[in-house]
């Protein structure tokens, strides 16, 4: 926190979260009595202009925050999740809740499709973001990055079937026919596996992403579906790394600049494909999509996407206030 000038004091825990099983994935609820006290104690000491919420309508602290405050609300969706019959009810039970929300965003037109046909809203999109300046381009004297041998790079939870790191051990015996001496690198949580070839690195930091990403002659993203926005996709260009990405609506969208795809897409779930497009992109020269995939991901600034969100504050300030106005001109004309 203190790279970004925070201290910890200006954070305040909800609780433990629970994890639970959501979108062939695992999600972590944080709901009920004791983190609706710690929300409202938060706002209460806060006295906040605007509240920014993430995902206001799932069972969790947003949901809980968004009950309790009587501020101006911005709120971002980043689900790619399915309409889920529990949640769907808890709003039509409160449908007040949506009327709540001041000013939405959606991390991408993947994320607002879904916002909308949960809630009928209508979200701006705006992506995540990061800082440019924490993603260096590692030096590359030779024909690779990852020194004597191509490296491509996955990072995910392994074991999670739709991160489609099966699809990518899948592809490798077709890929080493042509490469047959090209390291995997696999960055993230998952059980103990041997796998000739694969370097399990598990959990590292941010700068230790970077660097494995730095010296990355391919970023393997093999994802099999329900996912709402690439940020590692976004990282690896930001470090240089070309990038072959499964055909899913949200990795295409970030991986699009005006003169069409920067690197490569797979149809998802296809090991075949992925090795095709693996080799195709190892063939390739070094820096083919340097340039553009670095200009792509300083799209996601903070310089950039910060404003953008603060405009949104603005927006649900004036909506706010200016409903109150509305409220109290109603109210002056019923004492007239």
């Amino acid at each position: 926190l203190g790279e970004y000038g925070l201290v910890n004091a200006e954070f305040t825990t909800g609780g433990r979260a629970l994890p639970l099983k959501v979108n062939e994935s695992v999600a972590r609820v944080n709901f009920g009595i004791g983190p609706a006290l710690k929300a409202k104690a938060w706002l209460d000491k806060g006295d906040f202009d605007v509240v920014h919420l993430h995902e206001p309508i799932a069972p969790n602290l947003g949901l809980l925050t968004l009950w309790l405050t009587d501020r101006p609300v911005t709120a971002t969706f980043h689900s790619n999740t399915p309409i889920i019959k529990s949640w769907k009810r808890i709003n039509e039970m409160l449908p007040g809740s949506v009327r709540r929300l001041d000013a939405t965003i959606a991390v991408s037109s993947v994320a607002a499709e879904v916002a909308k046909a949960h809630t009928g809203v209508a979200p701006v999109v705006i992506g995540n973001g990061l800082a440019i300046d924490d993603y260096p381009i590692a030096p590359v004297a030779g024909r690779w990055r990852g020194g004597d041998h191509p490296r491509v790079t996955f990072l995910g939870r392994y074991n999670e079937p739709r991160k489609g790191f099966q699809v990518l051990t899948a592809a490798l015996p077709l890929v080493r026919e042509v490469f047959p001496d090209i390291e995997v690198i696999v960055i993230g949580h998952g059980p103990e596996m041997s796998i000739e070839g694969v370097t399990f690195v598990g959990g590292v930091s941010d700068v230790e992403r970077n660097h494995w990403l730095s010296v990355s002659d391919v970023y393997i993203a093999p994802q099999t579906g329900r996912e709402s926005f690439g940020i590692v996709l976004i990282e690896a260009m930001a470090c240089g790394a070309p990038v072959v990405a499964s055909d899913l609506p949200a990795f295409t969208e970030v991986l699009s600049d005006h003169d069409g795809l920067i690197g490569h897409i797979f149809k998802a779930g296809n090991s075949h494909a992925l090795a095709k497009a693996m080799i195709a992109s190892l063939n390739e020269p070094r820096d083919l999509w340097l340039e553009r995939g670095r200009a792509q991901a300083a799209a996601f600034d903070w310089s950039v996407i910060g404003p953008q969100v603060v405009a949104m504050y603005a927006i649900a300030a004036e909506k706010r206030y200016l409903a109150v106005d509305e409220a109290k001109g109603r109210e002056r004309r019923r004492i007239t």
